[in-house]
C-alpha cells in the first residue's frame, strides 16, 4: 500500500483531498482549508446516485469555491453490489427499523477518498461530518483501515474551526459568494441522498413532540396524495440478491432506479423515527426509501418460504449484530466479512419470485414462490395427512413440557414464577 508523506518539496503546497459533496458544509470547508491550512484541496465525489451530481457541475462549483481540482467518479454500480446488496441478504436494520442508507455510503466514498490521497502525494484527507454525528467515525474508521498514516482534518472539531451552526455556515457561505443552492435559513434541513435513500435532518425535525407537513420529500408522495388505487409488482431473486422486476431481468441501478419510482408514487418507505447516534445521543430524522423498503419486504417474505426455523432464528439474531457494525463505521472488519460468509450460506435457496401490493404507504405481500419452497399446503392445511399424526404431538407436547410440570409438582405455591392476578369469577 502506498504511504502518503507528509514531507514536500520547498515551496511546494501541501494537498489535502476532501469528501466533497457540493453541499453547504463541505462547499465552505475548501476555503476555509485553504484559509487556515495554507494547503492545495483536491475534491473528490462519489456519483452514488443522488440525483443532482451533474459531474461538470460539481467540478465547476469546487474550483470555483476554491478546489485546484476535483475528482467526480460514479460508483453506483460498486455501491448497489458490494455495500447494499450484502445488507439486504443480511436482512439488517438498525434498531429494527432504519435501513442504513447513509452508514454504507461513507466506508465506500471513503475508500476512494484514500485511493485518491495516495495517488495525489497528499498528507491528509477532511470531511464535512460535525462532531455530534456518526459520520465522523463511519469516513475516519475507514481512512484508519485502509492507510493510517493519513492525516485527517475534521474542521467541526478543530480549535481553528468557528462555524458554529448551519447559520452560521451560510453567513460564511454568503460572506463568500459561495451559492447555496436553495438552502436558507428558513429551510434549513440537511439531506443525504443516494441511489437507495433520501434523509432529511434538522429544522422542526429537531422537536420530537411537533409534527411536520413532510415538505421535505423529494423522492417520495405523501401518504395522503398517494394513489388510491394499488400498484403492484414482483420482484425476483437469485440467492439473495434481486435481479429481476415483473419477470424482466435487469441490472442493479436500473432496478433500484424503477422500484424507487413505483415505491414512491405509493409513499412506500417514509420513515419518521428517533435513532441513537453511536456517540451517545439521539436524533430525529425522515428517511425516504421507497425501492430499499419494497426490496426488504420481499426479501424477508422469500426467506419465510425457504429457510428453516433455526437458520431463520439465528439469521435474525446476527442481521442485528450486522446492522450495528455498519450503522458504527466497521464495515471493513473480519467480523463483518465472517458475518457476509454466513449470511451467503444462507442465501443459496433465497431464489424465486414476491409480489407485493402497494397502497397508500403499506407493502402488502401478495404472493410468492421459490423452487426451494418448504412449504407443503397439505401439510399446512387442517386436513389428517400421512406425514403427520396429530396423536404425535401428546408425546411432544409431554417432552416440552416436563421442565414446567416438574416444577409445579416440587415447588409448588413456592415457585418463583409469576402468575399474574386473578379476577372474580
Amino acid at each position: 500500500m502506498a504511504k502518503a508523506s507528509k514531507k514536500t518539496a520547498k515551496n511546494e503546497t501541501k494537498k489535502v483531498v476532501l469528501a466533497y459533496s457540493g453541499g453547504l458544509d463541505t462547499s465552505v470547508i475548501i476555503p476555509w482549508l485553504k484559509e487556515n491550512y495554507d494547503c492545495e484541496v483536491i475534491a473528490f465525489a462519489a456519483d452514488l446516485g443522488q440525483g443532482d451530481c451533474d459531474a461538470e457541475a460539481l467540478k465547476k462549483k469546487a474550483i470555483a469555491t476554491g478546489a485546484s481540482k476535483c475528482y467526480v467518479l460514479d460508483l453506483r454500480k460498486e455501491f448497489l453490489e458490494d455495500y447494499v446488496w450484502p445488507t439486504v441478504r443480511a436482512g439488517a436494520k438498525y434498531e429494527l427499523t432504519y435501513l442504513l442508507g447513509t452508514s454504507f455510503a461513507r466506508p465506500l466514498i471513503a475508500k476512494y477518498q484514500v485511493k485518491i490521497a495516495e495517488a495525489e502525494g497528499a498528507y491528509a484527507v477532511s470531511h464535512g461530518a460535525t462532531g455530534k454525528g456518526n459520520d465522523q467515525v463511519r469516513f475516519e474508521l475507514t481512512y484508519a483501515a485502509l492507510n493510517p498514516s493519513l492525516e485527517i482534518i475534521a474542521p467541526w472539531k478543530d480549535p481553528k474551526w468557528n462555524i458554529h451552526s448551519r447559520e452560521d455556515a451560510i453567513d460564511y457561505a454568503v460572506a463568500r459568494k459561495i451559492p447555496l443552492n436553495g438552502i436558507s435559513k428558513k429551510k434549513i434541513y440537511s439531506e443525504d441522498g443516494n441511489l437507495w435513500h433520501l434523509s432529511h435532518e434538522g429544522g422542526i425535525l429537531e422537536e420530537p413532540d411537533k409534527e411536520h407537513k413532510y415538505d421535505m420529500l423529494k423522492l417520495s408522495k405523501t401518504f395522503e396524495k398517494a394513489p388510491a388505487k394499488p400498484g403492484y409488482v414482483t420482484i425476483g431473486f437469485e440467492k439473495g440478491t434481486p435481479v429481476s422486476i415483473d419477470g424482466k431481468k435487469m441490472d442493479a441501478v436500473s432496478l433500484l432506479t424503477y422500484l424507487n419510482k413505483i415505491g414512491g408514487e405509493h409513499a412506500c418507505g417514509l420513515l419518521d423515527i428517533v435513532e441513537n447516534r453511536l456517540v451517545g445521543l439521539k436524533s430525529r430524522g425522515v428517511y425516504e426509501t421507497p425501492g430499499g423498503s419494497l426490496l426488504y419486504k420481499a426479501h424477508e417474505c422469500l426467506e419465510q418460504l425457504v429457510l428453516d426455523k433455526e437458520t431463520l432464528f439465528e439469521k435474525q439474531k446476527l442481521s442485528m449484530v450486522y446492522a450495528n457494525l455498519v450503522y458504527n463505521g466497521q464495515w471493513f472488519t473480519p467480523l463483518r466479512q465472517a458475518l457476509d460468509a454466513f449470511m451467503d450460506e444462507t442465501q443459496k435457496v433465497v431464489t424465486g419470485e414476491v409480489t407485493l401490493k402497494l397502497y397508500k404507504g403499506n407493502i402488502i405481500p401478495a404472493g410468492m414462490k421459490s423452487p426451494y419452497s418448504l412449504y407443503d399446503m397439505d401439510l399446512g392445511g387442517f386436513s389428517d395427512v400421512e406425514m403427520y399424526d396429530q396423536k404425535d404431538a401428546t408425546g411432544f407436547i409431554r417432552c416440552l413440557g416436563l421442565p414446567m410440570k416438574t416444577r409445579a409438582l416440587l415447588l409448588g405455591k413456592k415457585t418463583n414464577v409469576d402468575f399474574g392476578k386473578v379476577q372474580k369469577f
